[in-house]
């Protein structure tokens, strides 16, 4: 984590509390609690509010999401607030915020990132297994079409369908019913909530690359507010900023989203930024995949002026080299281009052609 600037004033911003905005579900709020925890020690002499509220993804949960159709179903009525006002800044998970933000928005800062694999959670008469020693036929619950679209290959003889709801009804649904042998989720949220100890099984990402941006919290603020981007901006992890930029980037270059198969895995080790990327068909039989690496090793170059606050996929994270930033940003773009050289716009085009038909 950065060194926090001189940033808001004593008390609040103004002179009152910095309000924060929030998805209603517990797991939003404890990520919200995190952050705001973090904020606090950061800057003791300020006060903060939390404003939580329901999205359109939290209302429509009788349809897949990549049904819906909607870039910003969990983020649209949070960027409402911060456009009128009623909010100073809004806690995500990033891999819920597009790669292309309404004008007037940035994310300020991108916390240190979680374990971005996914888990599976099984139901308690198939505890000790993995998917591989299921039962033929057993069926296996997840909302994402990139988790069951590599799924499905690697595990044919399973069945795959939608579950929609927060974590909590998710797993009241594995739990409580018969209907599923077991359901995917992202490792991060079941940690936050506590529940690691429901996790039957990591999925390496061998088995299933994960989303973009997953396992990472994004604070995104209105971009012209100096005051707020300076004292969120403390937050920032370079890591997972030049990771998450990459894989931002890949996914905008594709043309990416819920309701396409699209997957990443990003490494850094010793200033080389490593990012593998694919797109499947919805059934996984179809697939393209490929890694590039980049340096990533620039010093911080401490020159104020008009770029300072340039933005790259949507985030403004000054104090992270600017070089490096770009070399993540046009790994993602060039790993995309080679993807897209190879075939990947048809695989995509059917996949959401199908997804549409469903």
């Amino acid at each position: 984590m950065a060194e926090p600037g001189a940033a808001a004033g004593e008390n609040g911003v103004g002179g009152r509390a910095v309000r924060v905005g929030t998805r209603r579900s517990q797991l939003a709020r404890i990520q919200t609690d995190s952050v705001v925890e973090m904020l606090r020690e950061l800057y003791p002499d300020l006060c903060f509010e939390i404003v939580a509220m329901s999205t359109t993804g939290d209302k429509i949960l009788d349809t897949a999401l990549s049904k819906i159709g909607e870039k910003s179903l969990f983020t649209k009525e949070l960027e409402n607030a911060l456009e009128r006002n009623e909010v100073d800044l809004v806690v995500h998970s990033l891999k819920d915020l597009p790669t292309s933000l309404p004008p007037g928005f940035t994310i300020g800062a991108v916390c240190k990132r979680e374990n971005p694999l996914d888990a599976v959670v099984f139901h308690p008469k198939n505890c000790g297994k993995t998917l591989s020693l299921l039962p033929e036929k057993s069926v296996i619950g997840t909302s994402s079409l990139r988790r069951a679209a590599q799924l499905k290959k690697k595990f044919p003889q399973l069945e795959f369908r939608d579950i929609r709801g927060n974590l909590n009804t998710r797993l009241k649904k594995l739990d409580e019913k018969e209907d599923f042998s077991a359901i995917i989720l992202a490792a991060a949220g079941l940690k936050r909530m506590g529940w690691e100890n429901r996790i039957g099984q990591l999925l390496s990402p061998e088995d299933c690359l994960y989303a973009v941006g997953q396992g990472a919290l994004a604070v995104e603020v209105r971009a012209k507010d100096q005051e707020i981007l300076n004292m969120v901006s403390a937050l920032h992890d370079a890591d997972t900023v030049l990771c998450c930029i990459a894989e931002r980037a890949f996914m905008k270059c594709l043309e990416g989203g819920c309701s396409v198969p699209v997957a990443v895995n990003t490494m850094l080790k010793d200033g080389q930024l490593y990012l593998t990327g694919a797109v499947y068909s919805l059934d996984g039989s179809d697939s393209l995949k490929e890694t590039m690496q980049t340096s990533v090793n620039y010093p911080q170059q401490n020159e104020d002026g008009p770029n300072d606050d340039v933005q790259h996929v949507g985030i403004t994270a000054k104090n992270v080299p600017g070089e490096a930033q770009e070399a993540a940003e046009n790994l993602g773009v060039e790993l995309a281009s080679l993807l897209l050289s190879k075939g990947a716009k048809h695989i995509l085009s059917v996949a959401r052609q199908l997804n549409d038909a469903r």
